[in-house]
Order: structure tokens, then sequence, then C-alpha cells
């Protein structure tokens, strides 16, 4: 067969096919839509906003502290010849308790020269004393009036006698310096005290300046909170003492869920924490090592560890509360509004650990959405599972009917 007639062939076949593809797809059944196509609303959860008046809750950490915090040190020099039993770290002491004895031997022997002293310049004060009284009857009966008042002066031995003054009022303070240092040899707790560390026993040789031990207020502690500045206004302080501040309540991660302690707000530091550009304020807790608890149920606090507070702020009066999770960007708040979506610009003026407090932008009696949803534009269809429930009570009170 020739070249010409096998490709007159092939084009006949491939024309062939371009026919029947097209008869193929040109009668192809089309779908064809019946009814309109019917929009089903989102389905959504909804709470009611909240309206009243709140106490708002603000949660802060801070750092337990001691109100009064004393390194002990000696004034004067020598032996240690007593230690009370108390002054071991962990122990208790009162205000006023001896708690170092260092010998008072030369301290004593040093009062009595001193005193020594003063009885000496007193008798020199008693003679010159004397003195002046003969000099004045020699003048008198000199019958002299010519004399200068510096010159009278000199005859009464005026100079003589101020000299001996000073030299008694000299020998006064050194009696009282040595009386003073005399006590210096006796320590004592400057207050309520904890203490928390000791370093001199029985027999060390101490001068000014060393560390005998540490002392801490056992009466009352401080815990250092930081809160944002533009939540302080919130906070109530006292203004006197006979006022306490916000009750704070305090807890533990070491402890148990139901255990915490009380305290009060006391002070407003007037500088900023260096690291978090936070506002400090101390809260005080009476009887922080629970020494006063008879039911053995509060623990005790520990100087430098950290504890979680809970400051109960001032009233807001007139706002509705709602839950922070709900909040949406930009200080915006899902609604249901008749089955649509209405997105609302609410004003905060205060937000919490759990809730935001709205002044403006939300009314009682809301639904707000709390289910987050995929498609978000002003007016989409919501529906939610009490209108599902009421409509199919409907269906099923006139399926009744018309049976």
């Amino acid at each position: 067969m020739s070249t010409k007639k096998i490709l007159m062939i092939c084009l006949g076949i491939l024309l062939l096919a371009v026919v029947i593809t097209y008869f193929i797809f040109s009668t192809e059944p089309t779908a064809s839509s019946e009814g309109a196509t019917k929009q089903t609303a989102m389905l959504v959860d909804v709470v009611e906003a909240e309206h009243g008046n709140f106490q708002p809750v603000i949660q802060a950490t801070g750092m337990v502290q001691p109100v009064e915090d004393v390194m002990l040190s000696p004034q004067v020099s020598g032996q240690v010849i007593r230690r009370s039993p108390e002054f071991i770290p962990g122990g208790f002491v009162q205000k006023g308790a001896v708690l170092l004895q260092i010998d008072p031997s030369d301290f004593r022997n040093t009062l009595e020269l001193r005193r020594s002293d003063l009885l000496q310049v007193q008798t020199d004060l008693n003679m010159e004393m004397g003195r002046q009284e003969v000099a004045e009857q020699d003048l008198a009966l000199a019958e002299v009036d010519s004399l200068s008042a510096n010159q009278r002066s000199l005859v009464l031995r005026k100079p003589q006698l101020d000299a001996i003054r000073a030299q008694v009022k000299a020998a006064e303070a050194a009696v009282a310096q040595a009386e003073l240092e005399l006590s210096r040899t006796t320590i004592r707790a400057p207050f309520d005290a904890h203490i928390l560390s000791q370093n001199v026993t029985v027999g060390s040789q101490v001068t000014p300046g060393d560390e005998l031990g540490r002392l801490v207020g056992s009466e009352q502690y401080w815990i250092t909170l930081t809160v944002p500045v533009d939540k302080l206004q919130w906070l109530s302080f006292p203004k006197s003492d006979d006022e306490t501040g916000s009750p704070v309540v305090i807890r533990n991660s070491g402890w148990p869920k139901d255990v915490f302690r009380t305290g009060y707000l006391d002070k407003q530091v007037g500088a900023l924490d260096d690291q978090t550009r936070l506002a400090r304020v101390l809260v005080r807790v009476d009887d922080p090592l629970a020494r006063e608890d008879t039911t053995n149920a509060q623990r005790e606090l520990m100087i430098g560890g950290f504890v979680e507070a809970n400051v109960q702020a001032k009233e807001i009066d007139d706002v509705v509360r709602l839950n922070r999770d709900y909040l949406r960007n930009n200080q915006t708040v899902w609604v249901n509004e008749d089955g649509q979506l209405s997105i609302r610009e609410v004003e905060i003026i205060l937000t919490d650990s759990e809730y935001a407090y709205i002044s403006s932008g939300l009314s009682e009696g809301e639904e707000v959405v709390t289910t987050n949803l995929s498609t978000v534009s002003e007016g989409v269809k919501l529906r939610t599972g009490e209108s599902e429930n009421a409509s199919g009570n409907n269906n099923q009170q006139e399926r009744n009917t018309e049976e």
C-alpha cells in the first residue's frame, strides 16, 4: 500500500474521532437546580451581660520581706562571757531580752576612775567657792571703787571659778560616757525578734562592727507587690495608723488550696520597679510566723518567698461585668442582636484576673457570643441552642395539631 493511501486513512480516522467526541460532550445531560438554596445560620453559645455594682479583685505577685531587720553588732570591744540560750538560729526573743554579755570588768574600773575624777573637781569647786567669798570680803574692806569690770572680775577670782566649773562639766560627761559604755557590754534585743543567724559564742572576742547575728521583727512582715500604675486608683491605702487599707488574700504555691493568709495594703512605694516598670505597694501581714494561731491551720511566711496576692479593690458602680475570655480584638464584643451578629466597641474601665468592667457599649441582658466563629462580619445570621429547642417544640406542637 502506498504512503499516500496510508496518510488518507489516518486522517479519516482522526476526523471520525473528533466528530464522535464532540457528539458525546454535546449530548451529555446537565444537572438542574430545583428550589432556592437555603442559608443556614451559625449555631453559637451566648451569655447575658450582667449589670450592677462590683468589687474587682486585682491579682499580683510579690516577695515577703521583714518590716524590721537588723544585723546585730557590738558598740564596745571585749570578750563574750555569756550567751542567751534563745540566741540561736530559729529562736524567738522578746524586746529587751539579754542576748550577749561582754566582760564588763574593764568598763567598771573605768567608771570608778571617772567618778573619782568627778569627786576631785567637785572638791576643787567647793574650795574655789570659798576663796571667792574671801575675795569678796577683802574687796569690801578695801573700799576700792576705781576698779574696772575686768579688774574686779580678777580680784573676785571669776576666771578661776569658771575654769573649775568647766572641769566639773567635763568630769560629769566622762562619768556619763563610762556608764554608757558599761551598759553597752550587755547586748539586748531591740524588738520582739526572730533569730535568723548567730555568729558568736562564749569566749569570742568582739569589736565594734562585727556581725554577731541577724534579727528580724516577728510581729509584722511586708509583702512587696507590683501592680500596673493605672490600677493604683482602685486601691485603698490607710491615711492614719487607726485605718487599714484594702484587704489582701495571700497564697503560696506550696500550701493547700484552702489555706491562705490575710493582709492589708499599707504603703505605696514612690518608685517604679526598675525591670518591670510597675508600681510597688506594700502589704502588711500581722503575726507572719503564725505564733498566735491556736488552730494550727495557718502557714508561716518565709522571708524571700514568692506569693500570690488577690487585692480587694474599691467598688465600681453602674457597670457591666463580663468574663475577660469573651472580649475580642480592639476592645470589641460579639453580640447576638435579633439573630444577627453585632460587633460592638466597648469602653473598659478596669480588668482584673477574671472580669472586664464595661462602662458603655454593652447593656444589661444583651446576649454576648462566647463561641469562636470562623466567619466574622456584621450581620451574620446566628442561632442559639435555646432558639433551636423553641423551634423544635413549635414544630412538634404543629404536628400534634394536624394529627
